[in-house]
């Protein structure tokens, strides 16, 4: 049986698919009614899996009972796409940040199952053992990466 955070997950994105990834209004306390869980779980759900390495922007709305704003993101052109990436990259990221950004562009097959696991073996911890700051190290090698792979 699925944990209930998965349930929300894909019942988030059976919406935003239906909606063909445009934008999706929801309101946490209704979600939370819906799934029988505290409003803190839809909180988790958002801020764990729906994330900007992730492919997506969460806006809350204050006001008229409040709601959230759930945006796919998407690329328009290829200059767009890599921008968006370098600069969720920054300079230095973790290797769970890192598969983030690659499970996204995998997900949107921007890149190949192939490219996927030689990028994420690249980036692993043990390939940097010797690295001093393996955080920095990974971004330099994930912004190149990224950019020959989508140019």
């Amino acid at each position: 049986m699925a944990i209930i955070s998965d349930t929300i997950e894909s019942f988030i994105k059976n919406m935003i698919n239906e909606e063909r990834g445009k934008q999706i209004l929801i309101q946490r306390n209704e979600l939370a009614d819906k799934f029988s869980c505290a409003p803190s779980q839809i909180n988790y759900v958002l801020t764990t899996r729906f994330t900007y390495e992730k492919g997506y922007l969460i806006e809350s709305k204050r006001g008229g009972g409040g709601c959230i704003v759930i945006r796919k993101v998407t690329y328009d052109n290829q200059d767009k796409r890599l921008d968006l990436i370098r600069n969720s990259i920054g300079s230095s990221i973790t290797y769970k940040g890192a598969i983030s950004i690659l499970d996204h562009l995998k997900d949107s097959n921007a890149i190949t199952h192939k490219e996927y696991e030689i990028i994420k073996i690249s980036l692993n911890d043990r390939t940097l053992i010797t690295a001093e700051d393996k955080n920095k190290i990974r971004a330099d090698i994930l912004k190149g990466i990224i950019t020959v792979v989508l140019s």
